[in-house]
């Protein structure tokens, strides 16, 4: 008996032992379609450290096991497959192609299209790849991202408009900006007043793709508003069956990080004691102020954001989300605020026969504008002069002042800068914008015909702002009878919608066609106000009413053939009508064509490294009237000023005057030609794109000059020139490692593009810059680049010291005037790049994004109109130089050392614009993820431009705001 317990004792002591036996297994990774090894594949014991991965044939081993283990099998494009351990010794395992990044679907106009079947260039940036940090607007998200794409913003207030230009400008006096349409409705890209930027009503958070349309294959369906690219923005939508919910916020902190380059005061003492007379030397101060920091000082940002996503009786998809943003400018005064609500359903009946999507977004700004005008007196203001000043009439602001024995009073001198800090102090700038946009759209797959879906889809974008402007009467201020000012303005727009297209989607053998027909209507009505105070008092008309009304008919088609995944061929018609032009010609037709060839799903090509190779070749025509003043076809009459009435007798009667017209105006026509090669190798560890393009852009529309007695004025918009657009682009995305704890991927885009006006036979002057009156600097002329800088050509001594007056006699006639002058250099970069890397380490991520600049250049308008000699004394005041002054010694305020060639400047640069560092906290309670980061922006700038800051929009380097540098510490709640 005893032997007998003793037995059992031991069996049930080993019994356990045996799963805790510690074993191996060895096996291989193929891919289930070829049948090919999978080399690099990961395999680890899911949840634990315990993994290998594949060797170059395919085969792995995986030590320390224990019965009851699962292991998990996995590689970059395609799915984890998982496996218990129940003792095998060997498990080998196939792996699938994962459809969902073989098949990624991309936003095109009225449809989407799986990326691999896409024919023309297009470029989709989502949620994951987005630029984080202190984003206020959409653009901020994409910066640096596409090949092809510039996003420059207009200096560094909070919001600030920026520019978006795809493959350089289409125009030379229309707007050059892209499309934007935001779930299927397209904007109106004209700013609203009070607002900064026409794109911040969308609160970044809620953005969860942005497609960039870029060759006129792909924009055709947009016809005559495409001509500069399109952006699709979708915005987040319902997903999921229980709801769940996110909160993000983030704290800011923006600081200056450089000033414009100006003498100090001990420097500005010792100038005015060597070149000014006594009494110039007597206006000197004791004070040591550097005006700039003055007005500029650190800035505190907020940014709050709660949504939440699920299902409303399991057929209704539904988000919502509330959004704040606070967020000061660095210039004091500077605030921009924004409350966001958006609310997003698509319900769905008769087995989805019926689809619904209901999307509305109302957004409510608050601005307060900083004076701008104090960047400039900020350099201009004598550095030994004291802020305040207690003999000054104007709240004790320091001001140079003149004595008017008539009025018995002093006011300013009418040539002297005005005090910085009461620019900043004494106007009130302000507005609020209220804004909504939403649709309703419904999609029906016919139950007799269920390859024909119809839909139809009803928009509003509606605006309503109202501002003012209240400048106090302590401003300092010449006018012998100021007492302060006022004036306000509403506008009123409003974008209707209605499209109505039927879509045909059907797959048969080997073949598959997709066409859409359809018909849109647009109209965009504007109602504005103002109201004048200063007007009033001086007896003109203080009031100013304009309305005005446009309308865009449209008709569409587009078809999609596919043979067998390998021959793709896409074509595309518009007819759109605007009301901008003449009656006959209203009426515009866009069409487009493109070939795709899928190389590597044809029979002959057996690769197990390429995923994917496909040959573009498109070709489109699309339009622009963007920008265009309405009813420019038609006489009309503008009413005199109340005090400029005609006298009748014993009565005044207002007379009216025709304004400038042309009968003749039509569409500007881009012709653009591209071929494009998509590929991707080793399961999409590497991937990318190369494009080729020629735009030739025909019948753009110019201010130019008409002889006397033609018209009723000088000059009238005209169809007369011609200009071509050509540039290649690259695309490289890199995965070099991917592991279950670490990853590690790259990207990078480079492009090239030049722009040249091929037919102008006028050559027309622009760039208007400060100094003296009615200068330019800039000039579009026939074969060279739009908006080429117009300059003499500097003569340099034997120090390489510019002399001045001194320039090259170019035509040999022994004088310098116009005839002399010459086009060099212009603001475009010739070369534009995009670098971006992200690193995962387990719950670790790191993201940093940066940007090249190159053959760009800036006309430095801070140094030329601020650095010659006499100004520090002249007027009877003293004024602060440019420290460009010891640079060239220049004595006086010339048009033609205005434009000397020497101000113009490569402006190429290398900037390091975001840094992101992240950590995610898992389970912090039940289904729940906590993220904490850090963000810098703006972080390194290299180059070698005098300036302020290199990227300039439009080239001319004046009273820049600048770019702060910004901290970040954000949050990411999902629970």
């Amino acid at each position: 008996m005893r032997t007998l317990i003793k037995s059992t004792l031991f069996l049930l002591l080993m019994l356990p032992m045996s799963f805790f036996a510690q074993n191996s297994v060895s096996g291989t990774v193929s891919e289930t379609a070829t049948g090919m090894p999978v080399p690099g594949a990961n395999v680890i014991v899911k949840g634990t450290s315990n993994g290998t991965i594949t060797d170059f044939d395919g085969l792995y081993t995986i030590e320390n096991l224990v019965v009851g283990d699962t292991i998990a099998f996995s590689f970059l494009g395609f799915s984890t497959k998982e496996v218990e351990f129940t003792g095998q010794q060997t498990i080998d395992v196939q792996l699938d192609e994962d459809q969902a990044t073989l098949d990624e679907v991309v936003v095109v106009g009225y449809g989407t299209v799986r990326k691999k079947d896409a024919t023309g260039a297009v470029n989709q940036v989502s949620t994951e790849d987005f630029n984080q940090g202190q984003v206020n607007t959409a653009g901020q998200l994409i910066t640096g991202k596409i090949a092809g794409v510039t996003v420059t913003s207009g200096g560094g207030a909070p919001g600030e408009g920026q520019s978006i230009n795809i493959r350089g400008i289409g125009s030379i006096s229309l707007n050059s900006s892209p499309l934007y349409v935001v779930d299927g409705i397209p904007l109106d890209n004209s700013n609203v007043g009070g607002s900064r930027n026409p794109l911040d009503f969308i609160n970044p958070n809620d953005i969860e793709s942005m497609t960039v349309l870029k060759d006129a294959s792909s924009t055709a369906i947009y016809g005559s508003r495409a001509a500069n690219g399109v952006v699709l923005i979708t915005t987040k939508k319902g997903k999921g069956q229980e709801f769940k919910f996110n909160y993000s916020g983030n704290t800011t902190v923006s600081r200056p990080t450089n000033y414009v380059d100006v003498m100090n005061a001990d420097e500005f003492r010792a100038l005015v004691n060597e070149v000014g007379n006594e009494a110039a030397i007597e206006r000197l101060g004791d004070a040591n102020i550097n005006w700039q920091e003055e007005i500029y000082s650190e800035a505190i940002g907020f940014d709050h954001n709660l949504s939440t996503t699920g299902n409303i009786g399991g057929f209704m998809p539904t988000r919502a989300s509330v959004g704040y943003t606070d967020q000061d400018g660095i210039l004091s005064g500077d605030n921009f605020s924004r409350t966001t609500g958006s609310v997003s359903l698509r319900p769905s009946f008769m087995d989805g026969h019926l689809k619904f999507e209901l999307n509305g977004r109302g957004m409510y700004t608050e601005n307060t504008f900083a004076n701008r005008d104090a960047i400039g007196t900020s350099v201009d203001y004598d550095p030994t002069q004291p802020i305040y000043d207690p003999n000054s009439p104007f709240s004790n602001y320091n001001s140079w002042l003149v004595y008017s024995e008539e009025a018995d009073r002093y006011a300013l001198n009418n040539l002297a800068p005005v005090n910085p800090i009461a620019l900043i102090n004494e106007k009130d700038d302000s507005a609020e914008v209220r804004r909504f946009i939403g649709n309703a759209k419904v999609d029906y797959k016919l139950h007799f015909f269920p390859e024909i879906t119809a839909t139809v889809n009803v928009g509003l974008d509606r605006t309503n702002s109202h501002g003012r402007t209240i400048v106090s009467e302590n401003m300092p201020s010449s006018q012998l009878d100021w007492n302060g000012s006022y004036s306000n303005y509403t506008n009123n727009s409003t974008n209707k919608l209605f499209d109505a297209y039927l879509t045909y989607d059907n797959d048969f053998d080997d073949h598959s066609l997709n066409a859409v027909l359809g018909y849109s209507y647009q109209s965009f009505e504007n109602d504005n106000y103002s109201f004048d105070s200063e007007a009033a008092e001086e007896g003109n008309d203080a009031e100013f009413i304009d309305k005005w009304r446009s309308t865009l008919l449209s008709y569409f088609g587009r078809a999609n053939y596919n043979y067998a995944d390998r021959y793709l061929v896409t074509a595309t018609l518009r007819a759109d009508a605007s009301s901008k032009l003449n009656p006959d010609d209203r009426w515009g037709y866009f069409p487009s064509f493109a070939v795709a060839w899928n190389i590597n799903n044809e029979e002959f090509f057996n690769s197990n490294t390429v995923d994917q190779l496909k040959l573009r070749v498109g070709y489109g025509e699309i339009a622009n009237v963007n920008g265009l003043g309405d009813y420019l076809f038609l006489t009309k009459y503008t009413g005199s000023r109340s005090n400029a009435y005609y006298q009748f007798g014993q009565s005044y009667y207002q007379t009216y005057r025709p304004e400038a017209y042309n009968e003749d105006l039509r569409w500007e026509v881009g012709k653009t030609l591209n071929a494009g090669l998509d590929y991707s190798f080793f399961n999409s560890r590497i991937s990318g794109s190369i494009n080729a393009y020629l735009k030739r852009t025909e019948d753009m529309i110019s201010y130019v000059t008409v002889d006397p007695f033609t018209n009723f004025s000088n000059g009238i918009d005209k169809n007369i020139g011609d200009m071509e657009n050509r540039g290649v682009e690259f695309e490289l995305n890199v995965v070099p490692v991917q592991t279950d704890d670490f990853k590690w991927s790259i990207g990078y885009n480079i492009a090239y593009n030049d722009n040249e006006i091929t037919n102008l036979p006028d050559q027309v002057e622009t760039g208007g810059i400060n100094g003296g009156t009615g200068n330019n600097i800039q000039l579009h002329k026939e074969g060279y680049s739009p908006f080429s800088y117009w300059v003499y050509k500097q003569v340099y001594d034997e120090a390489g010291r510019p002399i001045e007056g001194a320039y090259v006699d170019r035509n040999g006639d022994n004088q310098i005037n116009d005839e002399d002058k010459y086009l060099y250099k212009d603001p475009f970069a010739d070369i534009t790049m995009g670098l971006n890397t992200n690193v995962s380490f387990k719950n670790w991520d790191l993201a940093v994004v940066s940007r090249a600049s190159l053959g760009n250049y800036a006309y430095n308008n801070m140094a030329s109109a601020k650095s010659y000699e006499i100004r520090a004394t002249e007027n009877s005041i003293l004024t602060n130089l440019h420290r460009d002054y010891f640079n060239t010694g220049f004595q006086s305020l010339t048009e033609t050392n205005l434009q000397s060639d020497y101000y113009v400047q490569d402006a190429s640069f290398f900037k390091l614009d975001n840094i992101t560092l992240g950590y995610t906290f898992d389970q912090i309670f039940e289904e729940s993820t906590l993220r904490l980061y850090g963000t810098a922006q703006n972080v390194l700038i290299v180059t070698d431009y005098d300036g302020l800051d290199p990227e300039i929009n439009g080239g001319i380097d004046n009273n820049f705001y600048p770019r702060p540098r910004t901290f970040t510490v954000g949050v990411n709640l999902n629970f």
